[in-house]
């Protein structure tokens, strides 16, 4: 007896296709799903004027140490030497902030601030003049006279923040500062406000901590450099 295999096979035949279209659909609902959205940081008015400082490039250096307050003054310069040199991109092209935090907070202020405070601060941050193996009286990170005895070597403050670069200084750092001076200086309070009124870098601005400068910065497109 020979057996019909005609209707066996148009059977298997149709549901090879059936699952073969399933398969195809399944493919296309797959596609057609929206991946997630891109995260996007919240946006803050304190925050605006990480825009409004010019240039083509963004870069941050986070200056956390003192040691590290030198290596960004360095690294500001390079930055502005290697941009011209390779790139022959001007000053105006580079958007450089340098945010003086932690124990790199004093060399946002004057030499007025360390004629008077030197010596506490010196030992709070454990920072001595290489001359003299003293507490500094002056922001040594404003003299060009030390060379390879510090690590800007011979870069200024000064010399970087004419070229374009912009010195952010921690407040939460500064109150820090203030209580620690105030042990054998005085009120804290007055200080505080003795160093927000004339002790600081011409230029200077205060935010509200270092540390949220330094993650605002990279949500606006600025890239990190450390300097710790």
């Amino acid at each position: 007896m020979i057996e019909d295999t005609t209707g066996r096979r148009s059977f298997i035949t149709g549901v090879g296709a059936a699952v073969a279209a399933g398969a195809v659909g399944a493919g296309i609902a797959e596609a057609q799903t929206a991946p997630p959205g891109r995260f996007m940081a919240s946006r803050h008015a304190d925050d605006d004027w990480l825009d409004k400082v010019p240039g083509k490039h963004r870069i941050l250096v986070d200056a956390v140490t003192p040691r590290g307050a030198g290596e960004a003054v360095l690294y500001a310069n390079n930055l502005y030497a290697t941009n011209k040199n390779a790139y022959a991109l001007d000053d105006k092209d580079l958007a450089i902030v340098i945010v003086m935090r932690h124990f790199a907070t004093p060399f946002a202020y004057n030499d007025a601030f360390w004629a008077k405070y030197g010596k506490p601060v010196g030992g709070m941050i454990e920072f001595k003049d290489p001359k003299t193996q003293q507490s500094p009286t002056t922001n040594l990170y404003n003299s060009p006279e030390y060379g390879l005895a510090l690590p800007n070597l011979g870069n200024t403050i000064d010399a970087v923040t004419k070229r374009g670069a912009h010195i952010v200084i921690c407040d939460l750092a500064t109150h820090f500062i203030s209580q620690q001076l105030a042990g054998t200086s005085g009120n804290a309070d007055a200080i505080y406000k003795e160093l927000a009124a004339s002790a600081l870098i011409p230029g200077s601005r205060f935010v509200s901590a270092g540390v949220v400068a330094v993650t605002r910065a990279q949500e606006r497109g600025y890239s990190l450099i450390y300097a710790g």
